[in-house]
């Protein structure tokens, strides 16, 4: 119960660690990556302009869904059996329910907020929404953000622990430094972004809740998808690709990372 308890306080510090690092850190990519998903376009969502708008939000936000979903994650691949790719695909998905249940609303508000849609003070920018939409308006796009982050997750967290098996079993069993851990990091992260690339696209268009036209995603993410379809062909739903891409590869360097080194730091004060 002791191991337990430790793996989990472990894993909810780091994870909150590493996830306020590359949210503030990369926040620029984030910003440009929705304006290119933006119904409105990218010129006219800001272009290059103000790319830290939203940041406020992010970094708000990002402490808890990141602690969250690795004390979940952790905590779920080791009572079901770590070793396990099932386990670790269940615990992904355990995570990411955690977690959205942060992310979302803090999501809903950053993308308003980088589209241009609302001020760019958070707490003026959540009163806007929440005047405009009510509570339920912070949780727009939640089933969408649901169906991208746990497909992604359950592609990623896998991938990750087989890779870290199989580079230290190349290293004779000797323990991969945090380096070796990020680099796996960033090419699973990357791998597993463009996958669902066409998920992001639906969610993104949810939260910023309507097209260019201003007629509301109002019908569910099946109905979002099928007018992207429709209206800008299917091509559109893997825009953003490249930054997307770009974004959680980079990001996955420096999370896995700072988490690798944050977990083994805490280790070694005895947390």
């Amino acid at each position: 119960m002791a191991d337990e308890k430790s793996l989990f306080t472990r894993a909810l510090l780091a994870g909150g660690a590493a996830g306020f690092a590359v949210d503030v850190s990369l926040f620029p990519i984030d910003t440009i990556k929705t304006r290119l998903q933006s119904p409105s376009g990218f010129a006219a969502s800001g272009g290059f302009n103000g790319v830290y708008r939203g940041l406020g939000a992010a970094a708000a936000g990002s402490v808890p869904g990141a602690a969250l979903f690795f004390s979940a994650y952790e905590g779920t691949k080791h009572r079901l059996g770590a070793e396990s790719v099932w386990a670790q695909v269940a615990a992904a998905c355990v995570g990411e329910l955690f977690a959205c249940s942060v992310r979302v609303p803090v999501e809903v508000v950053k993308q308003q907020q980088q589209a241009g849609q609302v001020d760019r003070r958070m707490l003026k920018g959540a009163g806007e929404i929440l005047k405009q939409s009510g509570v339920g308006g912070f949780y727009r796009g939640f089933g969408a953000t649901i169906g991208r982050e746990v497909p992604f997750a359950a592609i990623q967290m896998p991938l990750l622990e087989a890779a870290k098996t199989a580079w230290t079993a190349r290293r004779d069993g000797e323990p991969l430094t945090p380096a070796h851990v990020a680099a796996c990091g960033s090419v699973c992260g990357g791998f597993a972004a463009g996958l669902t690339t066409p998920l992001d696209v639906v969610k993104t268009r949810l939260m910023l809740g309507a097209d260019a036209r201003g007629v509301p995603y109002d019908r569910g993410a099946a109905e979002c998808f099928t007018r992207i379809v429709a209206d800008e062909g299917a091509a559109a739903l893997m825009s953003g690709l490249s930054a997307r891409v770009f974004w959680i590869s980079l990001g996955g360097f420096l999370f896995f990372g700072a988490y690798d080194a944050a977990t083994t730091g805490l280790v070694n004060m005895g947390v």
